[in-house]
């Protein structure tokens, strides 16, 4: 089973910029979609950005469109996500999932965190203000 590993949470003041890295190991397929999502404290998770295996396709929300960059590194089977001009109430868990052997694939799917098969753990990230 594919394990995914975040990293690169922890704090920073509000205005400030932020760069998280997934990174997957064991058996991943050659067609995938990494998806970044985050859960504020009392919140429901929801979705930020999401790229195919090959940066070909990304998707971003709309809240951080503007401000956030999602880049693949497909030989290191990891996905950079970077964030500037970070608000406090981003203050969250942010996840990274990772869907598998996609045939089709669309900003609707990819929102969707059902649709993904594996999580990582999550990272912290404080926004001060």
């Amino acid at each position: 089973q594919v394990h995914l590993v975040e990293s690169g949470g922890g704090l920073v003041q509000a205005g400030g910029s932020l760069r998280l890295s997934c990174t997957a190991s064991g058996p991943i397929s050659s067609t995938y979609l990494m998806g970044w999502f985050r859960q504020a404290p009392g919140e429901e998770r929801e979705f930020v950005a999401a790229i195919t295996w090959n940066g070909g396709i990304t998707y971003s929300a709309d809240p951080v469109k503007g401000r956030v960059t999602i880049s693949s590194e497909n030989a290191k089977n990891t996905v950079i996500l970077q964030m500037s001009n970070l608000r406090p109430e981003e203050t969250a868990v942010y996840y990274c999932a990772v869907k598998q052997d996609i045939i089709i694939v669309s900003e609707v799917l990819a929102m969707r965190e059902s649709w993904y098969d594996s999580w990582g753990q999550g990272t912290q990230v404080t926004v001060s203000s």
